[in-house]
């Protein structure tokens, strides 16, 4: 891990590191524990997100680190075919490979640092599989699946997909060339990411190197929330310990501080995170298996919708 990197930090853009006497640093809320579970036809994952109350993740809803795992030939799983209505998905693959289809005939392979964004929206029926030859060989599995809330009125948006390829990722680098920074939609500083969102967002991988400290300008509007891949650190000024499958959510504020161990792991030389933000949409949120709502009459619609077939149907 991870799949897209680059020999020289040096040689990318930078961000500017945030001023402290003008920003204000972000404090840690609090840090909880994924716990580990099973996806799909039997694929293992993290849940990010349990625990935490949904005002403090709105506008995100939900998100699995799937993986990381090393299979063998013949053990590769997926997901059956199943609906979604309400939000949108972000399927970021670190390593390995994962083909979507769905009832519209969108969908495709996404690997290595490859990122998909479906917006469910009004509804679709979609499946998520490894490829043939991924299940024949066996190999390294590792990605995250975030949802994203859609606002009550754009529920009702056509699906649609976007494909954001590992050469259109921003690669940047922090201000002292400590970090290189995947952004894959939002901003930092000067610097777009190239995701398109109806909930404004900020996407951001981050490989800190041991011992070096990121200091990062973050939205005062959007909350921020950081998970940790692997690896072991720190998050603020105050030394917040953080590691492997925890999520520290932070409070109010201009700037993120996150501070890698000097001494790491010797299969996790750096540590990896997720830095993730939205504008909180501040309406109730009806959630139930595949189906983000905004109301109990929304969801038992959905899954008459589903049960009638108004979701798409399986393609021959």
């Amino acid at each position: 891990m991870p799949a897209v990197t680059v020999d020289d930090l040096l040689v990318l853009p930078r961000v500017e590191r945030p001023d402290p006497a003008v920003s204000l640093e972000r404090p840690i809320r609090s840090v909880t524990v994924a716990p580990r579970g099973f996806e799909g036809e039997g694929f293992p994952v993290r849940r990010a997100f349990a625990g935490v109350a949904q005002k403090d993740l709105d506008p995100f809803v939900h998100m699995d680190q799937m993986g990381e795992v090393d299979y063998g030939p013949g053990e590769p799983k997926g997901t059956p075919w199943h609906p979604h209505r309400g939000f949108e998905t972000a399927t970021y693959m670190i390593d390995g490979a994962f083909r979507h289809q769905d009832s519209t005939g969108g969908g495709g392979l996404i690997s290595d640092g490859d990122t998909q964004w479906m917006t469910a929206g009004a509804g679709i029926l979609h499946i998520e599989a490894p490829p043939e030859e991924l299940v024949v060989s066996g190999g390294l599995f590792h990605g995250v699946q975030l949802w994203v809330n859609l606002p009550a009125a754009s529920k009702w948006t056509p699906p649609r997909y976007q494909d954001i390829g590992r050469a259109r990722v921003a690669l940047l680098a922090s201000h002292d060339g400590g970090a290189l920074l995947r952004l894959v939609a939002g901003r930092l500083g000067a610097h777009d990411g190239p995701g398109v969102t109806h909930t404004p967002i900020t996407f951001v991988h981050a490989t800190v190197h041991a011992g070096a400290r990121l200091e990062l300008p973050w939205p005062r509007e959007h909350n921020a929330l950081v998970y940790v891949l692997s690896g072991s650190g720190s998050v603020t000024s105050t030394g917040q310990p953080i590691s492997a499958g925890r999520l520290a959510v932070l409070g109010a504020g201009d700037h993120i501080v996150v501070t890698a161990d000097a001494g790491q792991d010797v299969s996790t030389p750096a540590l990896e995170i997720l830095l993730l933000g939205g504008a909180p949409i501040g309406e109730p949120v009806a959630w139930h298996g595949p189906f983000v709502m905004s109301t109990e009459a929304e969801l038992r619609e959905a899954f008459e919708d589903f049960r009638s077939g108004r979701l798409g149907q399986v393609p021959a």
